[in-house]
């Protein structure tokens, strides 16, 4: 029969092909494909125990406040740490960096997993951000690395895409842990898994082959600001309008939907659910349209989405309407690959996981006060910080629209 291997050994032979089509298809080579491993490994370990954090602080005597300022320091790691990470990055090299993160994320595990009380996890989570947020410009950087211009959003949609397939069943298992076990005993089996994981994911660290980078011309902050081309400040200021927009009504998506428009926690999860197969099913055909037609307009898109997202929120009366909206917020990843790569051909290479971490560290920092000024907002009305939301999202939109042109990237 015309096509079918005539072999074993003929078989074989295709195999390899069939593999390297796919390979390409996913903009995957050696380096990136270690990247997005580890990102898989570490994402699975984490998304057993991260989100019963809360309930195993609670469970270890935390007051409420305590509770509170363990958000807090999260938030404020995810920013202060981005910077010295891609320093880090640029200094000694991507894999040498990604080994160090992965290690010290692992002894955080092993100390929140180990503490006696709930002071030492806070001292825990100095560790296992190391991870969520020092490596973040690093495995920016390996992809500016490893792949050419024409395939970087593809790749940026395969990690989002690998970052978010542990979060359709991590949760679940982490809560069957708990069920059976209780908070403290099934917390610290994810922990333990995770410890488990991080060691496997050195050895898929170990396989990455990236020349360390050029020496740098700037050394300090301000160095390295100075050497971020004006449009991608123009692109910052836009994503801090944007990222506000998010910020302001993100925590507060669970509270209007059960306390407001009156749908029950399981349903709720069913959106988040369909928010996340949105996001799966949208990212690599986007990115690789915007890999080929060019970045803007899908920028443009996802900031659109940003914006919409919290207005189809507070229109939705039913859960009907509510799914609606979180198909709405899915879409708000179909131009987060094109925006990522976007930032990597303005930044200078040499300076390349600096100006990426540089980037978010201002962005983390001025987003902060998003979530504190809508609590005020709702306690006013419940729909107010959606609306503002709205309105800083569009401030955004157009921003980016009018200023940030394309052509300029390098």
């Amino acid at each position: 029969m015309s096509g079918v291997p005539d072999s074993p050994a003929a078989a074989a032979s295709v195999r390899p092909g069939r593999l390297r089509r796919v390979a390409a298809l996913l903009a995957l080579e050696r380096n990136t494909a270690a990247a997005v491993g580890a990102m898989f490994l570490m994402a699975l370990g984490e998304n057993l125990w991260r989100r019963f954090l809360p309930k195993y602080l609670e469970a270890l005597g935390a007051p409420i406040l305590a509770i509170g300022a363990y958000g807090s320091l999260e938030d404020l790691l995810d920013g202060l740490y981005q910077y010295p990470g891609g320093w880090v990055g640029d200094r000694y090299g991507r894999r040498r960096a990604m080994l160090l993160f992965v290690g010290l994320a692992g002894v955080g595990y092993a100390i929140v997993a180990a503490a006696p009380a709930w002071p030492v996890v806070l001292v825990g989570l100095l560790f296992v951000m190391c991870w969520t947020s020092m490596a973040s410009p690093t495995l920016f950087a390996v992809v500016g690395d490893a792949l050419p211009r024409e395939r970087r959003a593809v790749g940026f949609s395969v990690q989002a895409i690998i970052r978010r397939l542990p979060i359709l069943i991590a949760p679940a298992l982490g809560g069957v842990l708990i069920v059976t076990h209780g908070v403290l005993s099934g917390v610290r089996a994810g922990l333990v898994v995770s410890i488990v994981l991080a060691g496997a994911t050195l050895l898929v660290v170990r396989r990455m082959r990236l020349d360390l980078p050029s020496p740098p011309p700037t050394t300090g902050i301000a160095g390295v600001w100075r050497s971020l081309p004006t449009p991608l400040r123009r692109l910052l200021l836009s994503d801090v309008f944007i990222r506000t927009c998010d910020g302001m009504v993100d925590v507060f998506l669970v509270l209007f939907a059960v306390n407001v428009i009156g749908i029950g926690a399981p349903a709720f999860g069913l959106l988040i659910a369909v928010q996340m197969a949105t996001v799966i099913a949208c990212a690599l055909p986007a990115a690789r349209l915007a890999d080929r037609l060019g970045r803007k307009p899908f920028v443009v898109a996802t900031f659109v989405a940003f914006t919409c997202f919290p207005l189809a929120v507070v229109a939705a009366d039913s859960f009907v309407g509510l799914m609606l909206a979180f198909v709405v917020g899915g879409l708000r990843e179909i131009g987060e690959p094109a925006r990522k790569a976007l930032i990597l051909e303005f930044v200078r290479p040499e300076v390349r996981a600096r100006g990426v971490g540089l980037y978010y560290l201002i962005r983390s920092l001025a987003i902060a006060p998003a979530a504190t000024i809508g609590g005020v907002l709702w306690g006013v009305s419940p729909k107010l910080p959606f609306l503002m939301a709205g309105g800083i999202g569009l401030i955004g939109t157009v921003l980016f629209a009018l200023t940030v042109e394309e052509r300029h990237a390098g």
